[in-house]
C-alpha cells in the first residue's frame, strides 16, 4: 500500500486485517450483506480496497485514498498529515464497519439469553439496572495509575495447511454445493459495536465468590495481590494519541490509557450481543430502568472480534461481591519489569504494579532513535542470560489477570458499607473470541516527557494457550491460539514507523509489510520483532477435518429429492472460524419463516443451495437452523410494512396540519413543551429512519420540581414548543409526559370610561 504521508499507521493496519481469513471471506464470499445507507460507507471502501489487495491481477500496490477520506470524514483525528496512533485507528475503523454492518439480534436468541440468566439466578440477588451504553463503553478493569498506551497495528496471518484447506472448501463448496453461486477470482476483505457491560451485585461469602472465578492452577495462585482501582468509568482524554508515523515523523504526544479492556471512543451507539452464556453468581441484566427496550445488535466484526470479561470486586469488610461482564475488542496488557517479573516467577502470579516496571522504562531524546538501534544490536549479539528473565507473553497475561489488591488511595466504594473499603479484584475472560486482538502497552506519557518500553515480548508463533485465565463459566471449547500477524513500532514515544509481519493464508508464508514494500520472511524474523499489536486466531484441527469431510460428501453428487437453502454468512463462519455454532439462517429469514419483502431482491446472494447429504450432515453436527426448502415473501411481513407505511404517512401529515394552524395563531393562550430527545426519536421513526416507535414522551429531562411539588420548565433544557391540539394527540398515541405548558395570563385592559371617571373624580377631590 502507498504511503499517504505519514500513514504507516494505517497501511500496517489494514494490511493486517487483510490477512484476517474470517473476515476477509466475508467480504469476500457475503457481498449481499455488505449494505449500507450510513456515511461515509466505510464498509464499501474497505471492500474494494482489498478486493484490489488480493485480486490475481492485482498492480505492484494499490492507494487506499478512499477508505483514507472515509476514516477522515469520521474522526477528525486522523485528518492532516500528523503522525497518528494505529491501536486508535483499528478500535476507529472497526467500530465504524460494524455501526455500518450491524443488524438486529435475533429476537430468539435474546429471548434464550434471557430465559437461561433468569434460571441460573438466585433468589437473593440484588439487581440494579442497566447503565446507558455510552457509561458502559468505558468500563473499564485497570489501575488508575497505569497510563500509557502506545501506537499499535496488527498483522495477521494463518497457518499453510489450513489456510489451504479453508480455500479448498470455498472453491469446492462454491462449484459442488452452490448451484447458483457463480465462480469468482478469490479477493479477501474485512470489517467491524461498542461495548456493553452489566453489572450485577450480590451477597456471597469469600469462599463462593473465589469459587466463582477460580480456575487456573495452583501454581498461579497469587499469594499477596498488587494494588489497583475497582472497575469504574475512566474519564475520556482530550489529548489524541500521537504515537507513531511513516516516514519521515515528527513528535508527538500520547494519550492516557486507564483500562486493561479496550473499547472505541464513547457514543450512544446500541448494544451488542454475543453468544448466550449461563453465569451461576453472575447475572446479565435485563432492562428494568428503561422505558423504551433497548435494541440488542451484531455484525461480523462483534462475531470475530467480540470477547467477554468476568471481572468479580469483593469487599473485605462486609464480604460483599460485585460482579460486572464486560465486553473487549482487545486486551491491553502491560509489560512487567524485572523486578516484577521476578515476582510473577517466584511468588507464582503476584501482579506488576502499574507504573513500576523497573528499569524497562527510558527517557527519549533525539539521539534515542540511533541509540535504539545500538542496543538492539547489542542485545541480539549478548547471551540472553546477561539481560536476565526474558518477558513473555504469558506473562503479561498473568499481570494482567493477576489479582488486585484494593487499598490506601484504590480502596473501593462498598455499596453495603456506604464507605470506603479494603477490597480485592479478579478478572477471568468468559468467552473467547475468533480472533483474539492484544495489545501491548509499550508507551507512557507523563507531562514533560514520553517513554517507549523496547523490553522484548517473547510470543509463540502457534499454541497461545488461555486456559490458565478462563472462568468456570467460560463456554468455548477451543482455548488455543495461532499467530496471524503483529504489527511493529520502531522509533520512539516521539516519533517512529510502523511495519507489519503477516502470514499469507495460501501459501503460509511469513511477509514484512513496509508500506509499498513487501519482503518474505523467515519466521525467526517475526519471533525476535518488538510487537506492539499481535492478532491470534483460535485453531483447531478438528475443524480443519470437518470441512474436509463436508468437502467430500459435496463432490460426492448424491442426487436427493430436497435441496436445503442455508445462510452465505453462516457458512463463511463453518469455513473461517474454529466454533462457527449453530446454523443461522435468521440472517436471510424473517421471524415469519418467509422471506423479508426488503432482501428477496438480492436473495441470491444470501443464501447457498446444499444437497441433502450435506444439510444432513451439518445440521447433526452443529444443529440449528430453520431448515429451509422454498424460498417465499413474507405476506405477514408485507402486511405489517404497508401498516407501518400507512402509520407514519398518518401521524407526520397530522402533525404538519396541527403545526400549520399553531404556527399560524398570533396569540395562543397556552404553548406545550416537549423533550426534544424524545421529538427526535418520533422523527426519526416516521421518516422511517428507525424502525423502533418512540417510547411514551419522557418530559423528565426539560423540567423541576419546586416546593410543593409544582413543575416548573429546568432553564437551558432542550425542548420544542407545540400546540395544546398537537400535544394531545401525540400523547392519546404515545402517553407519558409529564405535561408542561406555558400559559400567557394577560390582564384585560381597563375600561376607558371608568378611568376618565376616576381621573375627574381625583381632579374634583384636588379642587376641594
Amino acid at each position: 500500500m502507498k504511503n499517504l504521508g505519514n500513514s504507516c499507521y494505517m497501511n500496517a493496519a489494514l494490511q493486517a486485517l487483510s490477512n484476517c481469513p474470517p473476515l476477509t471471506q466475508f467480504f469476500l464470499e457475503c457481498g449481499g450483506l455488505v449494505r449500507t445507507d450510513k456515511k461515509p460507507a466505510l464498509c464499501k471502501s474497505y471492500q474494494k480496497l482489498v478486493s484490489e489487495v488480493w485480486h490475481k491481477r492485482r498492480p505492484s500496490y494499490v492507494v487506499p485514498t478512499s477508505l483514507s477520506h472515509g476514516i477522515k470524514l469520521v474522526n477528525p483525528m486522523f485528518r492532516g498529515y500528523a503522525q497518528q496512533d494505529t491501536q486508535e485507528f483499528l478500535r476507529c475503523l472497526m467500530d465504524q464497519l460494524h455501526e455500518e454492518l450491524k443488524e438486529p439480534a435475533v429476537a430468539a436468541v435474546a429471548t434464550l439469553t434471557e430465559a437461561r440468566d433468569s434460571d441460573s439466578s438466585d433468589t437473593d440477588e440484588k439487581r440494579e439496572g442497566d447503565r446507558s451504553p455510552s457509561e458502559d463503553e468505558f468500563l473499564s478493569c485497570d489501575s488508575s495509575s497505569d497510563r500509557g498506551e502506545g501506537d499499535g497495528q496488527g498483522l495477521h496471518g494463518s497457518g499453510s495447511s489450513q489456510g489451504e484447506t479453508e480455500l479448498l472448501i470455498a472453491d469446492e463448496a462454491g462449484r459442488a454445493i452452490s448451484e447458483k453461486e457463480r465462480m469468482k477470482d478469490r479477493k479477501f476483505s474485512w470489517g467491524q459495536q461498542r461495548t456493553n457491560s452489566e453489572q450485577v451485585d450480590e451477597d456471597a461469602d469469600v469462599d463462593t465468590a473465589m469459587a466463582a472465578l477460580d480456575n487456573r492452577p495452583p501454581e498461579t495462585q497469587p499469594p499477596s495481590p498488587r494494588s489497583t482501582s475497582p472497575c469504574r468509568t475512566p474519564e475520556p482524554d482530550n489529548d489524541a494519541p500521537i504515537r507513531g508515523s511513516a516516514r519521515p515523523c515528527s513528535p508527538g504526544h500520547l494519550q492516557e490509557g486507564h483500562a486493561k479492556l479496550s473499547s472505541s471512543p464513547a457514543r450512544a451507539s446500541p448494544v451488542r450481543i454475543g453468544p448466550p452464556y449461563v453465569l451461576k453468581k453472575a447475572q446479565v441484566l435485563s432492562s428494568g430502568g428503561r422505558r423504551r427496550k433497548e435494541q440488542r445488535y451484531r455484525s461480523v466484526i462483534s462475531d470475530i472480534f467480540d470477547g467477554s470479561v468476568l471481572s468479580l470486586v469483593q469487599c473485605l469488610t462486609c464480604d460483599r461481591v460485585s460482579t460486572t461482564v464486560e465486553t473487549f475488542q482487545d486486551l491491553s496488557l502491560p509489560i512487567p519489569g524485572k523486578e516484577d517479573l521476578a515476582k510473577l516467577h517466584i511468588y507464582q502470579n503476584v501482579p506488576a504494579k502499574p507504573g513500576a516496571c523497573g528499569d524497562s522504562y527510558a527517557p527519549q531524546g533525539w539521539l534515542a532513535f540511533i541509540v535504539e538501534y545500538i542496543r538492539r544490536f547489542v542485545v541480539s549479539c549478548t547471551p540472553s542470560w546477561f539481560w536476565g528473565p526474558v518477558v513473555t507473553l504469558e506473562d503479561c497475561l498473568a499481570a494482567f489477570f493477576a489479582a488486585d489488591e484494593l487499598k490506601g488511595d484504590n480502596m473501593y466504594s462498598c455499596e453495603r458499607c456506604k464507605k470506603l473499603r479494603n477490597g480485592v479484584k479478579y478478572c477471568k475472560v468468559l468467552r473467547l473470541p475468533e480472533i483474539l486482538c492484544i495489545h501491548l502497552k509499550r508507551f507512557r506519557h507523563e507531562v514533560m516527557y514520553s517513554f517507549k518500553i523496547s523490553s522484548h515480548v517473547s510470543f509463540p508463533l502457534e499454541g497461545l494457550d488461555l486456559r490458565p485465565f478462563l472462568a468456570k463459566e467460560c463456554m468455548s471449547q477451543i482455548t488455543t491460539y495461532d499467530l496471524l500477524s503483529v504489527i511493529c513500532h520502531h522509533g520512539t514515544a516521539g516519533s517512529g514507523h510502523y511495519i507489519a509481519y503477516c502470514q499469507n493464508v495460501i501459501n503460509g508464508q511469513w511477509y514484512e509489510f513496509d508500506d509499498q514494500y513487501v519482503t518474505e520472511v523467515h519466521e525467526t524474523v517475526v519471533q525476535n520483532a518488538e510487537a506492539y499489536v499481535l492478532f491470534y486466531r483460535k485453531s483447531s484441527e478438528e475443524a480443519v477435518r470437518e470441512r474436509q469431510q463436508v468437502v467430500s460428501l459435496a463432490a460426492m453428487r448424491e442426487p436427493s429429492l430436497l435441496r436445503f437453502y442455508v445462510s452465505r454468512e453462516w457458512l463463511n463462519k463453518f469455513n473461517t472460524f474454529a466454533e462457527p455454532g449453530p446454523i443461522t439462517n435468521h440472517t436471510f429469514l424473517c421471524s415469519h419463516g418467509g422471506i423479508p419483502p426488503n432482501k428477496y431482491h438480492y436473495i441470491d446472494d444470501l443464501v447457498v443451495i446444499l444437497p441433502q447429504n450435506v444439510w444432513e450432515h451439518l445440521y447433526n453436527r452443529f444443529g440449528g437452523g430453520p431448515a429451509v426448502n422454498h424460498l417465499y415473501v413474507c405476506s405477514v411481513c408485507q402486511v405489517e410494512i404497508e401498516a407501518l407505511a400507512k402509520r407514519r404517512r398518518v401521524e407526520i401529515d397530522t402533525f404538519i396540519k396541527l403545526n400549520k394552524a399553531f404556527q399560524a395563531e398570533e396569540s395562543p393562550s397556552v404553548i406545550y413543551c416537549i423533550s426534544m430527545q424524545w421529538f427526535r426519536e418520533w422523527e426519526a421513526f416516521v421518516k422511517g429512519k428507525d424502525n423502533e416507535p418512540p417510547g411514551p414522551i419522557d418530559n423528565s429531562r426539560i423540567v423541576q420540581v419546586r416546593g410543593g411539588g409544582h413543575l416548573q420548565l429546568r432553564q437551558g433544557a432542550d425542548y420544542g414548543q407545540i400546540s395544546e391540539e398537537t400535544w394531545v394527540y401525540l400523547s392519546s398515541l404515545y402517553g407519558g409526559g409529564p405535561e408542561t405548558a406555558i400559559r400567557q395570563s394577560v390582564a384585560p385592559p381597563p375600561d376607558p370610561g371608568s378611568l376618565h371617571g376616576e381621573q375627574k373624580i381625583e381632579a374634583e377631590t384636588r379642587a376641594v
